[in-house]
């Protein structure tokens, strides 16, 4: 149900809200927050609030600073966590220039943009996302540690898994949000959970994934844990991973299911899934965006470093999940939950739309684990790795326009900018490694 301003007021004074949270994200994800009472909603809804754009990572200098921000009402949530008698609500906003023209530098329009290249070709894109995080114990100053508070498995339950409390409490959280949850387990690591929640429309999803580690993170709190979705937390056992299951619509009907090809897959399906391998390389950089999410893309985690695809196997970047007719979709597994979603999923569609607008093939589907395969094997396949480092994401970003377009100038100008800060900054950074490798031999 399509939610206007009026709906939002009058909820907003049945629920008791006293406080609203505007909330946007930088152009790394990060969530951001302007505070307001009740009384200026009204004038929040109207997109008549200002904030100073210069204090945001990535998005204007000091003489463009004036921003506005136009809330969605689509997103108005009352915090189940906070007080009933002067309740917070939230609302989640797309960032304006004074002139009311979109600001080219909010991640949510940037998806905005793609969302509207899909809709001119007919398509919607529905996105179910996996998301992975660990749970940690704190120390007596409440600063996070990496160690974790259970020793179970995937699948295991109490008494061996101590986060179930927390994982229920987050799951009916967010149930209370809107969420509607499919799954909630532990995952293969010690500490390592997995909430899965059904699939959406691509930008309702972007909001739903913003939100959800705002809430994972807020409610392991309660709990005297620490939530993190870095996507290699501790060495030697699987990191994190933000799987992407995505399907294009077309009058309603799932563009990606042919009943009657061999694997029940469209031309269409088949196109999406050769941009996706066309752009892998280019995008990585967007959908794993830090120094350490190249500790997780390495074989032997369980983590999709080779770029193929499979109706079967998990060891490719991209499978194909069992299920067709109209839940036929294509699962991106490289992608982890430190990316700015609204940009993962950017990216995402850019390169499955770029497969169709030219009517890309992919390579035959390779149904063997790759992971066994020597590297003289994958080559004779033609199986190519992905980046090896956070640099040579960016390199390989730098020479695709294509996804560059779909960030658009501004928001990759900043962003290659930062990463490029922060892989200089690690370069020259002296690591506990090195320290314990050398500090006694020489």
């Amino acid at each position: 149900m399509m939610m206007t301003k009026e709906d939002v007021l009058r909820e907003a004074h049945d629920k008791g809200v006293k406080f609203i949270r505007l909330q946007f994200t930088d152009i790394f994800g990060i969530l951001k927050n302007v505070a307001i009472t009740i009384e200026q909603l009204e004038k929040a809804l109207d997109g008549e609030m200002m904030f100073d754009g210069s204090s945001i990572e990535g998005f204007a200098r000091i003489e463009e600073s004036d921003m506005y921000l136009r809330p969605d009402p689509n997103t108005f949530v009352v915090f189940p966590w906070r007080p009933k008698e002067g309740g917070v609500a939230r609302l989640i906003c797309d960032v304006y220039n004074p002139d009311g023209t979109p600001f080219v530098g909010c991640p949510r329009n940037a998806l905005k943009r793609v969302l509207k290249e899909a809709s001119e070709m007919g398509y919607a894109m529905n996105v179910g996302p996996e998301l992975e995080f660990f749970l940690f114990h704190t120390d007596a100053e409440g600063r996070p540690t990496t160690t974790t508070h259970d020793k179970a498995g995937y699948f295991d339950l109490t008494p061996i898994d101590l986060g179930e409390n927390a994982r229920r409490d987050m799951v009916l959280t967010l149930e209370q949000m809107g969420y509607e949850i499919e799954a909630s387990h532990h995952e293969v690591a010690p500490g390592q959970h997995e909430i899965d929640f059904k699939y959406s429309d691509a930008l309702d999803i972007a909001d739903k994934m913003a939100t959800f580690r705002f809430v994972v993170r807020t409610i392991a709190q309660h709990h005297g844990l620490h939530a993190t979705f870095m996507p290699k937390p501790i060495f030697g056992i699987n990191g994190s991973g933000m799987h992407s299951n995505q399907s294009l619509f077309q009058n309603g009907k799932n563009a990606f299911y042919d009943p009657n090809d061999p694997m029940e897959l469209s031309e269409i399906a088949y196109n999406y899934i050769a941009g996706l391998m066309k752009y892998a390389h280019s995008l990585t950089a967007i959908t794993n965006p830090t120094v350490n999410s190249y500790k997780r893309l390495v074989p032997g985690y369980e983590a999709p470093c080779y770029v193929a695809w499979s109706g079967r196997n998990r060891s490719p970047l991209i499978r194909i999940p069992a299920k067709r007719g109209s839940s036929t979709r294509i699962e991106l597994r490289s992608p982890d939950p430190s990316c700015n979603p609204y940009l993962a999923l950017a990216v995402q569609l850019k390169a499955g739309l770029e497969g169709i607008k030219n009517k890309l093939t992919p390579p035959p589907a390779v149904d063997l684990n790759i992971y066994s395969m020597t590297r003289e094997e994958r080559e004779n396949l033609g199986i190519a790795s992905l980046p090896g480092s956070l640099k040579e994401a960016l390199d390989e970003l730098s020479k695709a326009p294509a996804i560059r377009e779909a960030l658009g100038n501004h928001i990759y100008n900043r962003f290659v900018e930062a990463k490029t800060e922060e892989w200089d900054s690690f370069q020259v950074t002296v690591t506990q490694w090195e320290l314990d490798q050398y500090l006694h031999m020489y």
